[in-house]
């Protein structure tokens, strides 16, 4: 990670409900804080290479918090986790206003990044458009190549 992301991120990364993702899986053998890591780094290339000056705060906070919902889609439940591509964004976003003070900027980023499967929940700024688009193609390589 660089210096900026380091920085943006540092208090958050180190909060152990953060830590936690740790322990799910996301995609192959990639744990749910893995996959949010590369998202940030994918989303911190992005900007940087297409200059689209977007906010670094609600870029990063949005793009590390994405998954935040804290259990392991895996796993047989009550049924719940069928809709996991559905759902856990809400989830998600609960997190990180329960455990982080988290601005309506960052909510939303948190909050539209599975479009277009949740076809209603279009992004609507430069950010939440950077973080679905590099979940998008974080999550395809992981999906094929690290299992």
């Amino acid at each position: 990670m660089n210096e900026i992301i380091e920085r943006t991120l540092s208090e958050i990364i180190s909060d152990c409900h953060v830590q936690k993702m740790k322990h799910f899986q996301q995609h192959g053998c990639v744990s749910t804080y893995e996959h949010c890591e590369s998202v940030v780094e994918q989303s911190y290339k992005i900007n940087r290479i297409l200059h689209l000056n977007s906010d670094m705060d609600t870029l990063l906070k949005g793009a590390l918090l994405h998954d935040f919902y804290l259990y392991d889609w895996h796993e047989e439940d009550d049924g719940s986790h069928r809709r996991h591509g559905f759902i856990h964004a809400e989830r998600a976003c609960l997190n990180a206003k329960h455990y982080f003070d988290v601005n309506e900027k960052i909510q939303h980023v948190i909050w539209c990044h599975m479009w277009p499967l949740n076809i209603r929940r279009i992004p609507k700024s430069r950010e939440a458009w950077i973080v679905c688009v590099a979940d998008k193609y974080v999550s395809f390589y992981e999906t094929l190549f690290k299992r």
